[in-house]
């Protein structure tokens, strides 16, 4: 993600009030008069010896700090019949240790290792092409025997209850097609302990309640996706606008592949992508990095280096046909068009970063005032500016409410002429000047709070290999030209390059009816 996409993230709890307040003066004029050379002596780079990379920012605002560990695996690295498994992990390393978590762990290990036993016996039984139902249900109620009696030894939710016993805050996660994240923040003076626990889940995690929190997941697509007309649009969208690459993976996974990954599968994942060489963190606000380093040294330095991941071979060839999905549904009309792009690191991104933010940044926007306030076709318009992930060549996608008896060809025909205008007339200049000073401003906002900051480092680290892209980025914004955004704009805005996806309103049998018809999904 760029600059412009992003939402910074309140630190909360002791961040908040008259400290906060405080934070954001202080950063927002030292951010504004602050250069690279100058940012630089507050921030320390360490990698171990392992190859895990901790960027320490030195910030003594108030006596708290916030990290943000950034794992360099999302859903485009999942295989076949694996999807959703980088989102089922980051469930997993909330689950404790052999040492956080459990009354009794050797005998805990124990039954787990008779639970995953019980599970793919079951499971090599149910997937045989001819498999006999009453053994399958013999073999599901042995499953759940075992499932039973691992769970006596497992202490809910102790880890979370740790930190927040001992003042932490915003405890949480995320998983995207290209990344995992995991932060929170907590008082200074409490240092080692985020030392020893952030090492200690990666080091050793235990997947206690696997099968439990997998059913959890399951109940988070049926209600993100299922149930929600705009959630299977989406996933049809992505699957149908990649066609070879893995981006076209759902991040929370199919159905199936939810209902079926395991314990086993679980662990070659971790073993694989969590290694340190493909982990960032970022450390930021009341931190020494001279005594912070030691602390780093004693607990991640106990984690093992492993080979590199695997890099992805697939490349998404370049798009030769426009693709359209049509869901037919009883909710209201949705209109949705996207178009192929390159990758964040490509030289032009802030030339598509420009061309987004005239589009769709605002009420001053070109397609809030043509098809919200002046055509009145539209009750909400907005954008997704790197989807389903940034990592990769991926979709610049636009999209539009119809008003009240309006339909989606209408919005279609006005969201193009906008797109005409830019491939063949150039912006004005205060809708340049306006993006650049946009940019830079939405910069100063992400580094008003220790979080925003951390988030920020760990994402140029990871797609450049050097934070100081984040500087260098602001730095482009001033080269972008008229003539840049006519050049991409007739580029990106092609026929062939489009994948469109509409919800049509039906009634609900029509919907039914509808569900088995070319480019239709109920």
């Amino acid at each position: 993600m760029m600059i412009l996409k992003y939402k910074t993230i309140p630190n909360g709890g002791m961040m908040a009030g008259l400290l906060f307040g405080l934070m954001v003066l202080f950063w927002t004029s030292f951010a504004v008069a602050q250069d690279l050379e100058s940012f630089e002596k507050r921030v320390t780079q360490h990698r171990l010896k392992n190859g895990w990379t901790f960027i320490i920012v030195e910030r003594p605002v108030a006596p708290v700090f916030s990290f943000l560990t950034r794992v360099n695996v999302g859903s485009a690295q999942e295989s076949v019949g694996q999807t959703g498994l980088a989102h089922m992990f980051e469930h997993m390393a909330f689950k404790g240790t052999p040492n956080i978590g459990t009354t009794d762990y050797e005998a805990e290990k124990k039954a787990l290792e008779e639970l995953e036993a019980a599970y793919q016996a079951y499971q090599q039984e149910k997937l045989l092409p001819q498999s006999n139902p009453e053994r399958v249900k013999e073999l599901f109620e042995a499953f759940k025997i075992r499932q039973r009696e691992a769970s006596q030894y497992v202490v809910k939710n102790e880890f979370g209850d740790i930190i927040e016993r001992e003042g932490g805050v915003n405890l949480n996660a995320f998983t995207g097609a290209d990344v995992t994240g995991y932060f929170y923040a907590l008082p200074s003076n409490k240092v080692e302990l985020f030392a020893y626990l952030e090492s200690e889940r990666f080091l050793q995690p235990v997947f206690r309640e696997f099968y439990e929190e997998r059913d959890v997941v399951m109940e988070e697509r049926r209600m993100r996706t299922e149930s929600q007309p705009f959630g299977r649009l989406l996933e049809q969208f992505v699957s149908t606008a990649f066609m070879a690459h893995s981006y076209h993976h759902p991040v929370i996974g199919y159905a199936s592949d939810i209902q079926s990954y395991t314990i086993t599968d679980a662990k070659k994942f971790f073993r694989t992508y969590y290694i340190p060489s493909n982990m960032v963190t970022a450390i930021v606000g009341d931190v020494k990095a001279e005594a912070l380093i030691p602390i780093l040294e004693k607990y991640f330095g106990r984690i093992p280096s492993s080979p590199s991941p695997p890099a992805l071979r697939t490349v998404e060839p370049p798009s030769s046909a426009e693709k359209i999905v049509i869901l037919r549904d009883p909710s209201q009309p949705l209109y949705v068009e996207g178009y192929h792009k390159p990758a964040v690191s490509h030289p032009d991104q802030p030339i598509y970063d420009a061309i987004d933010d005239v589009l769709t940044n605002g009420r001053t926007a070109r397609l809030y005032r043509s098809l919200v306030r002046d055509k009145q076709i539209s009750v909400n318009v907005g954008a997704y500016g790197e989807y389903p992930g940034d990592k990769y060549p991926h979709v610049w996608m636009a999209y539009a409410v119809p008003a009240r008896g309006i339909d989606n060809l209408a919005v279609q025909q006005a969201l193009r002429e906008e797109f005409e205008k830019l491939k063949t007339q150039d912006v004005t200049d205060e809708e340049l000047e306006r993006f650049r000073t946009r940019a830079k401003a939405g910069l100063v906002r992400a580094l008003d709070n220790n979080l925003g900051l951390a988030m920020h480092l760990t994402d140029y680290q990871m797609l450049f290999g050097d934070w100081r892209e984040l500087f260098r980025y602001i730095e482009r914004l001033d080269k972008v030209t008229k003539a840049d955004i006519r050049r991409v704009a007739n580029s990106l805005f092609q026929p062939q390059n489009r994948v469109v996806g509409m919800i049509e309103t039906v009634s609900a049998p029509d919907s039914v009816r509808d569900a088995g018809s070319a480019g239709g999904q109920s």
